[in-house]
């Protein structure tokens, strides 16, 4: 069953205070323009288009595996360039329906150092890392093709080079595949925010005990102000701080009661406390004598605690009815970033998704860093059943949690994965889920299982599971099963 579309806020700001986003390329003008605010939104994206690169063009030595001859593939790119500052970049096209077969490489300059990169690969296959087919997100007319984003840290000089797949031995070269039309560089610079406390957890961990409330928030009464709903929402007034955009009201108070609006976190709650919420929070679903499993809940940093833009995102939240599965993928955007950093990796993904490729949030529930720390994805409330865009032919009913850098022989942290058996725990368990349980899941269509498909699989299931994928890695994937284990017992299963 599709998620349904929750009622969207109405925005009752005079016109006179709304200030446009400065919309530099076609693919940011597509996303949501929704007026804003007191609030200057951080980042910006560049987009550049790739042109055929000539033989004169091909010559400069030292670009692996491509070839200068105008005989072989299709060959699209950039020659160096200066830019604005970015730290992280990926390939787009015009069809999301069409796959890019072939080779992306880019290198960059250090905007510290001056010093150019090595060329480094961008992986092509990344459009299951989406939503589902049928889902109305995909349909909206603005979802784009896209490589896997890779972070690539402040620089300001960017070449690409993008090669279509050789043609198969023994036939012409006229049979090489060709690359998608409209394909484009995005360089996002993920901006400047308030810094976050970010947890090393070889150093710390979440301490429930020693928590005095989520950071940011401001508990005064008359420091609020309450907006009326022209529409006569059902759901109230609309309740915002000095400072805060309505977009931004709507994602915070998508979180309460488990922190008070404008929070930059949510503090973490020993079993016993998490427990005692959850039912206070079910309306009756959920009562002591039921003994429901619900692991501790894990400290986690809110949208507004990693500085997203909620201009960016289209307005409202759409739910799926419950959550039966986690999926756990990696975001294959490299492992060259500082913990302290996370967040502007997170704000560029974000950025990424919406702006570059076309979809309505970030397409994960949740991120994980490498040191630990657990991040609301997308908007919606980290309690409830957000359909996500991870999975395709997987979304309705799971959750997406992707796990920062690439894992396929980078063997993960320990904090990390400890992370994600945390989060399990706790969010699985709202819904009475046990982490070592199959669970069956009706597939939307993918290349891996045809649509209307009844699917059984892991509670905890890595991407790989729903779709013919390498996420989230073979080093990650393999540290699923004692996950399964660790989230179980974190819930107190026998």
């Amino acid at each position: 069953m599709r998620g349904f579309l929750a009622s969207s806020i109405a925005v009752a700001t005079a016109a006179a205070l709304a200030l446009p986003l400065s919309l530099a390329t076609p693919a940011q003008a597509a996303a949501s323009p929704s007026a804003a605010s007191l609030v200057t939104p951080a980042g910006s994206t560049q987009s550049l288009p790739l042109v055929p690169l000539g033989p004169s063009a091909d010559r400069s030595p030292g670009v692996p595996g491509m070839s200068a001859s105008p005989r072989l593939p299709e060959t699209r790119g950039l020659t160096p360039h200066e830019v604005k500052r970015f730290s992280l970049v990926g390939v787009v096209w015009d069809d999301a329906g069409t796959e890019l077969s072939g080779r992306v490489q880019v290198r960059t300059r250090s905007a510290a150092t001056g010093t150019w990169s090595d060329w480094q690969d961008l992986e092509t296959h990344n459009g299951e890392h989406a939503a589902d087919p049928d889902a109305a997100e995909r349909g909206s007319g603005r979802v784009r093709g896209s490589t896997a984003p890779l972070w690539v840290g402040d620089s300001d000089a960017v070449e690409v080079r993008v090669q279509a797949e050789p043609a198969a031995p023994g036939l012409r070269a006229s049979a090489a595949h060709r690359l998608p039309s409209g394909m484009r560089i995005e360089l996002v610079d993920p901006g400047a925010t308030d810094p976050v406390t970010v947890v090393d957890a070889k150093n710390g961990a979440d301490d429930p005990d020693g928590a005095t409330g989520p950071a940011g928030a401001v508990d005064a009464v008359d420091a609020v102000d309450a907006v009326d709903d022209p529409e006569g929402d059902d759901k109230g007034d609309v309740v915002t701080l000095p400072g805060m955009t309505m977009e931004m009201a709507e994602a915070s108070s998508a979180n309460v009661p488990l922190a008070p609006l404008g929070a930059t976190e949510i503090t973490a709650l020993d079993k016993a406390d998490s427990t005692a919420d959850a039912i206070l929070a079910s309306d009756g679903e959920l009562t002591a004598a039921s003994r429901p499993y619900i692991g501790p809940r894990p400290r986690i940093i809110t949208r507004k605690g990693w500085g997203a833009d909620e201009n960016l995102r289209e307005k409202g939240f759409v739910y799926t009815n419950t959550v039966k599965a986690a999926f756990v993928h990696h975001t294959a955007s490299g492992n060259n970033y500082a913990c302290k950093d996370a967040p502007a990796v997170l704000r560029s993904l974000y950025r990424y998704h919406v702006v570059s490729s076309g979809w309505r949030d970030i397409g994960y529930n949740f991120a994980v860093d490498k040191c630990g720390t657990v991040y609301e994805g997308r908007a919606g409330g980290v309690a409830k059943a957000v359909l996500g865009a991870h999975t395709m032919g997987f979304n309705t009913d799971s959750m997406g949690i992707a796990v920062l850098g690439t894992y396929t022989s980078t063997t993960p942290p320990a904090a990390a994965v400890s992370a994600v058996a945390r989060l399990t725990a706790w969010k699985l368990g709202l819904f009475n889920r046990d982490p070592r349980a199959k669970t069956t899941l009706k597939s939307g269509g993918g290349n891996r299982f045809a649509k209307g498909t009844n699917v059984k699989m892991n509670v905890i299931s890595g991407h790989r599971d729903g779709f013919a994928t390498e996420c989230p890695g073979r080093l990650l994937y393999g540290q699923l099963p004692p996950t399964r284990v660790s989230s179980a017992k974190l819930q107190g299963r026998p």
